[in-house]
């Protein structure tokens, strides 16, 4: 497999999110009744690829793998099987990440990762020329991977174990919410985002003892998987603006959370209530104690 290190025209995660059919292509990996037939196709994977008649190219995200074969599933939710011989090359992009990587294996062509393929035709069927993605793609593909490997049914469920109490801490009450939204896929703040936060940590600041929690959620498109990364990084990058621009303490902080698709504001699947969806809670807590002291005041 020839690894080579450049700067491909790959199919950005973010674009892929903000298509409308997001629910058939979401970085996840696909049930077995989802992948077709493979190709049989007997006899040694070419060495070179140089003279074979040139396929087609297809973009999309890697939604099921099996050997030397891949299924690319497009925007338009149609699946194409190409298979990766050893000639086969694979070009990163580097990303915000930093990558960099030199040495990829078969093995880094992970379910969920966007990719433009360049195909030749054999054997009756395609095979990949060459295959290129992004290094931050890579990345999220990877952390859904692992986040897979070790088990998210037992993720889920703590998520949803969390879920009864976010709203309703014991040991707090909740004195003001604020939420901040978020384009499909995206976990930047907009300007306005900026100006809602900054306004909630200084009412935040008038109150005595009071505490923040950030919760991150989404809308219900694309995999429980990669969604509870999304709003896992929706709430880090809430908190980190609190606290370099803002100026709220971390001490101050509650331990923020990613709870996915859960608690929408709204139970609908048109845009607009997808939109309200996606979204952090900057929550302001007050001590139940500290708050009943206040209140005899």
């Amino acid at each position: 497999m020839q690894i080579i290190s450049g700067r491909p025209a790959a199919l950005a995660l973010s674009a892929i999110l903000a298509l409308p059919g997001w629910s058939a292509v979401s970085a996840q990996q696909d049930n077995p009744s989802d992948y077709q037939d493979p190709i049989n196709v007997h006899g040694a994977l070419p060495a070179d690829l140089s003279e074979l008649a040139e396929g087609p190219e297809i973009e999309g995200y890697i939604s099921a793998r099996d050997g030397d074969q891949m299924q690319v599933t497009s925007a338009e939710g149609s699946s194409t099987i190409v298979r990766i011989a050893d000639a086969t090359r694979i070009k990163a992009r580097g990303g915000f990440l930093g990558l960099n990587r030199t040495q990829l294996a078969a093995d880094a062509l992970l379910n969920g990762l966007p990719v433009t393929v360049e195909t030749v035709q054999w054997g009756g069927g395609l095979l990949a020329d060459r295959i290129r993605f992004k290094d931050d793609d890579f990345e999220t593909a990877a952390m859904i991977s692992r986040g897979t490997a070790q088990g998210f049914a037992e993720q889920t469920a703590a998520t949803e174990a969390l879920r009864g109490r976010v709203g309703d801490i014991d040991q707090y009450n909740i004195r003001g919410t604020t939420n901040v939204y978020f384009d499909t896929g995206k976990w930047s703040l907009s300007p306005e985002a900026q100006y809602r936060l900054c306004s909630a940590a200084a009412q935040a600041d008038s109150m005595d003892n009071a505490l923040i929690l950030v919760v991150g959620y989404t809308d219900s498109v694309g995999s429980q998987e990669y969604n509870q990364v999304l709003s896992e990084r929706r709430a880090g990058r809430v908190v980190n603006f609190l606290q370099q621009e803002c100026g709220w303490a971390p001490y101050r902080m509650l331990t923020p959370t990613g709870m996915a698709e859960a608690d929408p504001l709204v139970d609908s699947e048109d845009p607009a209530s997808l939109a309200q969806n996606r979204r952090v809670a900057v929550n302001i807590h007050v001590s139940k104690s500290v708050d009943g002291m206040n209140s005899g005041l």
